[in-house]
């Protein structure tokens, strides 16, 4: 199994970058150097929850010799390499400043490691090349403005990387065959409409994806020079069914297929015949991952996951590996990478109430060795275990979602708590993603200051099939509002949550549910936070980036047609922007100045609004960030922020501002003084 770099299409982007985004979240100051004692009650110091880890996400290369990872140089996360039995003879191998590593790989040339980069959280990604003989570095794709987009790699090649960069037209990705040693590059194709392209294991280009109507996708398969129809998917099956990676001998590609069937299953198609093998499936969700063999591209494993995660094996090979893994792992495992013989993985290793820690498994052996906590100073700390929930909507859907409860709080460990707690609905991005019973580390931290945290997968939410994805088209602010509605009333009449006492929080679509619980149902909630969410749908389709171009249909047959009349009435009525003078409770937003995503005028605009009407909100801007925030400096300060604010409206606990602020780029435009000490943190030098 090997991560990307990135994605042009976003569903595709969340599904497949899941694992890294998963380390991502557990990164995030200098982390304190020795082991903390804590007590059930103690309060878990921010720091060492959202601070830098010590090292995490280990990967091996492919002849199994080394490892590398990410861990902080002068409090930026850059990459390190160690021999794979020595561990303390480490050394950095990148020095970067300012924002953090956030993805990187081995090349299969074993000699270089690959990673992504881009400035201020703009995400005009350039790709790099680190060549560990002398721990130099290289932009292999040095084009200002342009976004590159890591397409293929192969062992058949190992030197050599398919790269898509839009420094031709900002709308589409032409493909570059690139050398990594020596930095040369070769036009292979010019990208005059493409959404994706997708390379067999020799790095030829055998497809390609084309956005159609009604959010269809064709695609076309590459004969020679030409391109012939492959396949088209309906608009239907658009989010659930894509190709994945080709198998060995190249003429067929492993696909999520959602087509004729409700699950997306895992096939392998014919290019030629288009003849469909079916190869695993599951009953109650989609396919999620899949491993495969890191040379032939076989596949062995894949998982699906409903309430929580399982594999099934499709080789007699790995069977005994899954079954050993599991007894050995109480949670959560994956694998994150693999040698080149398939002898030797590095695994996340995820168990109910422990920090995250990663592991070396030797498949000849059959041990699994611990190599290290992300955050060793979480060892011990009063982590909540995770409660997974079957919640019916209204309609009668099925919302998998999970409550994470206070240590300490619910003495029968029955998933209720002693008392009804105030209760924090925080809601996922995307939408076209989910939540799952792994790590959460803001449930984590919001359940240690009191809460009870709420995750639900509303419709729309992707690993379900496609009738639960397609259930939300159209239903931003309307039945996806309603289904987490249906959700904190289920919390409320179950003991869980205090009625008075619930707050809403999320960011980018997540963020737009904050909007909307607190606009369009301003009774309900007795505040909201906002990060980088939308608050004018219309302006938000219209300003998007121009490398989501092949994406409009889909937002078009999904959220509404910002170019119709019928579309734009749609899209006015389920934006918070225009019942932003109905909103009663406190609201916090905050906003990256570089987000290419939502852009800042979507936080303005409804801060504007508020503020004629002498509505109260805060809103936090930070001048070097994105979509998110990457410096752990900036989250530090905005979790401080956050914290304070639902501790007045929620009752919970709040560790003081502190040094949180320190090397952050925070500003607070509006609103500062609503929030108990924060006027004063901001003036502290």
């Amino acid at each position: 199994m090997r991560l990307r770099l990135a994605f042009k299409k976003e569903h595709t982007r969340v599904k497949r970058l899941y694992l890294s985004l998963m380390a991502a979240l557990v990164l995030g100051a200098t982390a304190v150097a020795a082991h903390a004692a804590f007590g059930v009650n103690d309060l878990i110091p921010r720091r060492v929850m959202f601070g830098n880890p010590e090292r995490t996400a280990p990967l091996i290369s492919p002849d199994g010799s080394l490892l590398a990872f990410t861990a902080p140089v002068d409090g930026v996360m850059n990459i390190w390499v160690a021999p794979v039995d020595d561990l303390a003879a480490a050394k950095a191998v990148t020095k970067v400043k300012g924002r953090p590593i956030p993805r990187f790989e081995w090349a299969p040339n074993g000699t270089h490691l690959l990673y992504s980069q881009d400035q201020g959280g703009n995400e005009n990604y350039h790709l790099y090349a680190v060549d560990l003989a002398d721990n130099t570095t290289k932009d292999l794709t040095p084009y200002k403005g342009a976004r590159a987009e890591l397409i293929a790699m192969s062992y058949r090649r190992p030197s050599e990387v398919l790269v898509g960069i839009n420094n031709r037209d900002e709308r589409w990705h032409d493909a570059w065959l690139i050398n990594i040693v020596t930095g040369d590059a070769k036009l292979v194709l010019k990208n005059d409409g493409f959404a994706a392209i997708y390379a067999d294991n020799a790095l030829n280009i055998r497809l390609a994806a084309k956005p159609a109507k009604d959010g269809a996708t064709e695609y076309l398969r590459r004969a020679g020079a030409t391109w012939k129809p492959f396949i088209t998917v309906q608009g239907d099956d658009a989010l659930t069914t894509e190709p994945l990676f080709f198998g060995p001998g190249n003429t067929s590609v492993y696909m999520l297929d959602s087509r004729g069937r409700d699950k997306s299953a895992l096939m392998l198609v014919n290019t030629l015949t288009k003849a469909r093998t079916l190869i695993g499936e599951a009953a109650k969700s989609d396919v999620a991952f899949v491993i495969s063999d890191p040379v032939t591209m076989e596949a062995l494993a894949y998982s699906s996951e409903y309430e929580r995660m399982e594999w099934h094996p499709l080789k007699s090979s790995l069977k005994a590996d899954i079954e050993f893994l599991e007894k050995k792992v109480t949670g959560y495992w994956w694998v994150l990478s693999q040698s080149k013989d398939n002898t030797l993985w590095t695994v996340w290793i995820d168990t109910p109430g422990e920090p995250v820690k990663f592991g070396l498994y030797d498949r000849k052996t059959r041990v699994l060795t611990t190599l290290f906590a992300a955050r060793p100073n979480l060892v011990g700390a009063p982590l909540p275990k995770i409660h997974p929930r079957v919640i019916k909507s209204r309609d009668g859907l099925d919302l998998v979602s999970y409550v994470t409860l206070p240590k300490g709080s619910d003495g029968d460990g029955d998933g209720v708590p002693d008392k009804p707690l105030p209760l924090v609905l925080f809601v996922h991005g995307g939408p076209w993603a989910r939540d799952s019973l792994a790590y959460n580390p803001p449930a984590a931290w919001l359940s240690n200051r009191g809460y009870a945290v709420l995750n639900v997968n509303f419709r729309g939410s992707t690993g379900f099939g496609k009738s639960f994805v397609n259930a939300g088209d159209k239903e931003w602010g309307g039945k996806m509002h309603d289904d987490l509605i249906d959700a904190v009333d289920w919390a409320i009449d179950n003991g869980i949550a205090q009625k008075d006492k619930v707050a809403i929080y999320g960011a980018s679509y997540g963020g737009y549910a904050a909007l909307v619980g607190l606009a369009f149902t301003p009774g309900k909630f007795a505040c909201g936070v906002d990060v980088v969410g939308p608050s004018n749908l219309n302006t938000m389709l219209t300003n998007m980036p121009a490398y989501w171009a092949s994406f409009l249909e889909t937002f078009k047959r999904r959220v509404g047609d910002p170019a119709t009349a019928e579309g734009k009435k749609i899209l006015n009525e389920r934006s918070p922007l225009f019942r932003a003078a109905k909103i009663q409770r406190p609201l916090l937003i905050a906003q990256g100045a570089n987000d290419p995503r939502v852009k800042p005028a979507e936080a303005d605009q409804i801060v504007r609004a508020m503020q004629k009407k002498n509505l109260p909100v805060t809103y936090v801007l930070y001048a070097d960030e994105g979509h998110g925030f990457a410096r752990p400096e900036n989250r530090l300060s905005f979790y401080a922020i956050s914290e304070a604010f639902l501790a007045q409206c929620l009752g919970g606990r709040a560790e003081p501002f502190g040094d949180d602020f320190e090397g952050s780029s925070v500003t607070v435009p509006a609103g500062k003084e609503n929030i108990k000490g924060l006027k004063d943190a901001l003036a502290r030098p």
